[in-house]
């Protein structure tokens, strides 16, 4: 098996890693109530003037950084519409998720409406496209080179992890101590995971983002998987379910195949499956080296 270094891994992630996020002065004021949306233009550089439950955003999503000076709009499902109005947007993204807004947006702003999760999509060439299409809406030149760093870096990774031990991988979210939520082929982390040539555990239908409650005891009926936690999820669930006897008994945490990587936006476009497959590779990488 090849050997793997943190510090190689690193370089490779840092050498391939999408610009740093810069504002780009002359472009359009724009906002949005999507985090999906709000995360690629954060990425592309455009000058964000508005976004939603920015405190959630900044513990879930964690990347990009969203400046302190981007107004918080309140709930997704009720935004301060009035706040929207002091924010002065030239431009409005929204998504399906929240159609019912584009009435009130538009008479503050014009609303141009990109969707990621539509069923029967692939999310992940969704979120190439609507990154494509916003960065030409606002005139700049980030979509692309963002688009195809995040392609190479997936390329890369796919030939790193190929050197590992082959065990398919059950990327879940915790609802409680009895349940989670499961990613399939069809989810953004689905699909990083096929596009790093790793094998997803779940074989099971999902609703092109996630399936949920599952219950706990299905881990049983996949001994040969990585288990890996993607956060939030509730600490005294956890708690629970790592001092319960099945818990232990399963294989994956006798043989310590459990990895618990950083929070992200299960809902997320580009940026997210970037953040995941980087968690990913690292987590594995480390856990294969001893």
């Amino acid at each position: 098996m090849t050997a793997f270094t943190r510090r190689g891994l690193l370089a490779m992630a840092a050498a391939l890693a999408a610009p740093s996020v810069l504002r780009a002065a002359a472009s359009p004021r724009v906002a949005t109530l999507d985090w999906a949306l709000l995360e690629t233009l954060l990425v592309l550089g455009a000058d964000v003037v508005a976004g939603t439950e920015l405190v959630g955003f900044r513990k879930i999503a964690v990347e990009p950084v969203v400046p302190e000076d981007v107004a918080d709009l309140g709930l997704r499902g009720t935004p301060n519409f009035e706040v929207l109005r002091f924010a002065r947007p030239d431009l409005i993204f929204n998504s399906n998720f929240y159609g019912w807004a584009d009435g009130p947006m538009s008479r503050i702003a014009p609303v141009k409406s990109q969707s990621i999760y539509r069923m029967g999509d692939s999310p992940f060439q969704r979120a190439q496209d609507v990154t494509l299409a916003m960065a030409d809406e606002l005139g700049l030149a980030s979509g692309k080179r963002y688009a195809d760093d995040l392609s190479a870096r997936l390329d890369r990774y796919r030939t790193v992890l190929s050197a590992g031990d082959g065990r398919t991988i059950l990327p879940i979210n915790l609802g409680d101590a009895r349940h989670y939520r499961v990613f399939g082929s069809d989810s953004m982390f689905g699909e990083v995971l096929a596009r790093t040539g790793l094998k997803n555990a779940w074989e099971g239908k999902t609703s092109y983002t996630a399936m949920a409650p599952i219950g706990i005891e299905t881990l049983a009926s996949m001994p040969d998987a990585w288990i890996v936690f993607i956060p939030p999820h509730p600490p005294d669930a956890l708690v629970a379910l790592q001092n319960g006897a099945f818990w232990q008994a399963l294989p994956a945490v006798r043989e310590k195949r459990v990895l618990t990587i950083g929070s992200i936006n299960p809902y997320g476009a580009l940026p997210a499956a970037s953040r995941f497959a980087d968690l990913l590779a690292k987590g594995l990488t480390d856990a294969w080296n001893g």
